[in-house]
C-alpha cells in the first residue's frame, strides 16, 4: 500500500503551474529581433576589424595602413547596425514591444556604437604610422565610457518628446570612425575623437530622427555604404569620395551643436525680453 503525504502533494501543484505561466511581455517581438540584428552587426564589426586589419598587421601580411576591405566591411556593419537601431524604434511604436525592449536596445547599442568604434580606434592606434598605441587606447576608453554614460543617462532622465540630450550614440560612433578614416595627423585626430566623446555626454540637444529627418538619415547611411564600397574596391575616385563623405559627417557633428547652442541663446534672449516687457508699466 502506497502512502501519499497530502501536504507534499499540495506543495508541488502550484510549482508546476508557475513554470508554465510565461508572461507574454517577456517574449521577443519584431522590434526586439531588429535590436538583436543591431548587436550582431556590432560584434561582426569587431570580428572584421580583428581578422582583416589587426591580425594581418601583427603577422606582417598587410600592405600597410588600414586594410581597405575589412575596414570598410567593419564600418558598413556599424552603418547597418544604425539602420537596425533606427527601425526597431519605429517598429516598436507601430507594433507591440516586449518588456525587454529598452534593455535589449541599450545593450545592443553598447556593442555596436560603444565597443565597435572604440575597438576601431584601438586598432587604428596600432596600425597607423604616426599613432601612439597607448594614447589611442586611452582615447578608445574615453569613447566607450562616453557611450556607457550616455546610455545610462538616457534610461534615467526624462526629456521632452522629440529630442536627445547629447549626441546620439549611433551618430557619435559613425563620427568617430569618420575621423579615423580621414587619416589626419595623430594629434588632431585624437582631439576630434575626444571632442565627439564629450558631445555624447554633453547637454546639447539633438532632434530625434522622425519623419523627414529619419528619411534623410537613412539616405545618408545608404550613401555612406556606397562610398565605403567604392573605396574598398578601389573604384576611380573612390578614396576622394570617401574622404568627402567622412568630412561631411564630421562637419555635421560640429555644426549641429552650434545650431542647438544658437537656438538656446536666442530662446534665452526672447524670454528675457518678454520678462522685461512684462515688468514695464
Amino acid at each position: 500500500m502506497t502512502v501519499i503525504d497530502q501536504d507534499t502533494q499540495a506543495s508541488w501543484v502550484p510549482e508546476a503551474e508557475d513554470t508554465e505561466d510565461i508572461p507574454l511581455s517577456t517574449r521577443l517581438s519584431i522590434a526586439d529581433t531588429l535590436t538583436l540584428g543591431n548587436a550582431i552587426c556590432g560584434f561582426m564589426a569587431v570580428y572584421f576589424t580583428t581578422t582583416g586589419v589587426l591580425i594581418p598587421h601583427l603577422t606582417g601580411n598587410e600592405d600597410g595602413g588600414m586594410a581597405r576591405h575589412s575596414a570598410a566591411t567593419a564600418v558598413i556593419l556599424m552603418l547597418l547596425a544604425s539602420i537596425f537601431d533606427l527601425f526597431d524604434g519605429l517598429v516598436a511604436r507601430k507594433l507591440r514591444s516586449s518588456a525587454m525592449g529598452a534593455e535589449l536596445d541599450n545593450l545592443s547599442d553598447l556593442i555596436s556604437f560603444g565597443l565597435a568604434p572604440a575597438y576601431f580606434v584601438v586598432v587604428w592606434g596600432m596600425v597607423a604610422d604616426d599613432a601612439h598605441q597607448r594614447v589611442s587606447a586611452v582615447a578608445a576608453v574615453v569613447v566607450l565610457l562616453a557611450v556607457v554614460l550616455r546610455l545610462a543617462r538616457f534610461s534615467c532622465v526624462q526629456l521632452r518628446d522629440g529630442i536627445f540630450q547629447g549626441m546620439p550614440s549611433p551618430f557619435g560612433a559613425l563620427t568617430v570612425v569618420s575621423i579615423v578614416l580621414l587619416e589626419l595627423p595623430f594629434v588632431p585626430t585624437l582631439l576630434a575623437i575626444v571632442g565627439v566623446a564629450w558631445l555624447m555626454v554633453s547637454r546639447v540637444e539633438y532632434p530625434k530622427p522622425r519623419g523627414r529627418l529619419a528619411v534623410a538619415m537613412l539616405s545618408w547611411i545608404v550613401l555612406s555604404m556606397g562610398l565605403l564600397a567604392a573605396w574598398a574596391f578601389d573604384a576611380p575616385g573612390g578614396e576622394l569620395l570617401l574622404q568627402t563623405g567622412c568630412a561631411l559627417q564630421v562637419v555635421l557633428g560640429a555644426v549641429i551643436p552650434l545650431f542647438a547652442t544658437a537656438r538656446r541663446v536666442n530662446t534665452f534672449r526672447d524670454n528675457r525680453r518678454e520678462a522685461r516687457a512684462a515688468q514695464l508699466p
